[in-house]
């Protein structure tokens, strides 16, 4: 029998339960899943603020004891949408599905001829990024929004003091 693999891109920033919930639903319907880290290109700031390296970490240590192979591939904006699908195709394995929520991303992927397979957000209005991140910011209690291996590598790396770094402003009138 073939093995199956699928897709499925986010700028994991950071990775959170959200994300988790949605690999171990993908995991049911395939044998491998590539996570395509969006805007691999993008760090230090407070949209986002880690680097590829950390979040394929959180990604790695993240799904390391689930039952399903993965691979973090890094992916670097394009921001040409007409092309962005052979882009995602050249750095990553093959592969047979696509999962999104992203209704452009949806598009892209069926214009290309890729099945896509939607998934029901798991609890989208507490896991999304923006509000990990905005905790983070705030002190609250953003550790209970991500899976225990992701405080680690946001210890490991210092991605507390980071982000709250480089949400600082130095405009008085803020």
């Amino acid at each position: 029998m073939a093995t199956s693999r699928g897709f499925y891109i986010g700028r994991f920033q950071p990775y959170h339960e959200g994300h988790q919930a949605m690999v171990e639903r993908i995991a049911r319907d395939v044998d491998e899943l590539v996570l395509g880290i969006g805007s691999a290109d993008q760090s230090h700031t407070p949209h986002d603020p880690f680097t590829a390296g950390e979040r394929v970490m959180m990604i790695t240590k993240a799904t390391q004891g689930m039952d399903l192979l993965t691979y973090a591939v890094p992916i670097e904006d394009l921001n040409r949408n007409a092309v962005w699908v052979s882009h995602v195709q050249s750095m990553s394995p093959n592969f047979d599905v696509a999962y999104s929520n992203n209704p452009l991303v949806i598009r892209l992927f069926e214009e290309a001829g890729i099945e896509v397979r939607q998934s029901e957000m798991y609890r989208r209005d507490e896991f999304q990024g923006t509000e990990v991140r905005q905790r983070i910011i705030d002190g609250g209690d953003w550790q209970s929004l991500v899976p225990d291996p992701v405080v680690d590598v946001l210890e490991e790396c210092d991605g507390v003091a980071r982000l709250r770094q480089v949400a600082d402003s130095d405009d008085p009138d803020e």
